[in-house]
């Protein structure tokens, strides 16, 4: 019983749990960081992706409108549509407003979407590498995973004021998520398996000659 209640305790390290969650979640986003700035500047519309903050605005990764394709827009409340202030926003920042010549009329480049969701997929390979090498244990690469989608699933709601109500988001959440697990737990097992086959060294002949002068005397 003692010994079973210290290998208890040993498995469940929450210092250890805790670093591997922030370390799974700082090294997604720094991924993500490195690959959609470029890919945008590449495959956006220049122009739309001004007013919406530029290629390195954080809400490129961390507000799920920006994969949906909507227009992160703040009307004010009580007045008509067409009678009410409208404009971009990014970071409490204004960064253009509508409906005037010359300014942003609404419009949102799809392209960006798409841009964003490939390097959601790309990042997922990354995330493998990330898991096999920090978690390592295929049984906890379920629990980390959907962990890292469920943190971001937080953030992003607390970054734009909304929940994600995009089909299309949560598309490429599940897709990233399953692409993730099941790959990272393969490769896990196939490493655990190859590192638990143990081969034995061949015996000396001296060794055998020992024993067979032993089982003759008996």
């Amino acid at each position: 019983m003692a010994a079973s209640s210290r290998a208890s305790n040993a498995s469940w390290d929450p210092i250890l749990l805790i670093s591997q969650i922030i370390s799974m979640q700082t090294l997604h986003y720094l991924t993500l960081s490195i690959l959609v700035p470029p890919l945008l500047s590449i495959f956006a519309e220049p122009d739309a992706l001004v007013f919406e903050g530029g290629a390195t605005n954080v809400g490129m990764i961390m507000d799920w409108r920006e994969m949906a394709g909507r227009p992160t827009i703040r009307g004010m409340q009580g007045e008509d549509r067409w009678d009410a202030y409208y404009g971009a926003w990014s970071g409490g920042k204004q960064l253009g407003s509508g409906w005037e010549e010359g300014r942003w009329d609404g419009w949102t480049d799809p392209m960006r979407g798409w841009v964003i969701a490939f390097s959601w997929m790309i990042a997922s390979f990354a995330d493998i590498y990330y898991l096999c090498i920090l978690i390592r244990r295929p049984r906890f690469i379920l629990d980390f995973a959907l962990t890292l989608a469920f943190s971001h699933l937080v953030l992003t709601t607390y970054y734009s004021a909304s929940i994600p109500t995009s089909l299309f988001f949560w598309l490429v959440i599940f897709a990233w998520s399953a692409t993730t697990v099941i790959i990272a737990e393969q490769l896990c097992v196939k490493r655990e398996m190859a590192e638990g086959l143990i081969i034995s060294p061949p015996r000396d002949e001296a060794d055998d000659l020992e024993m067979g002068e032993l089982l003759r005397r008996d």
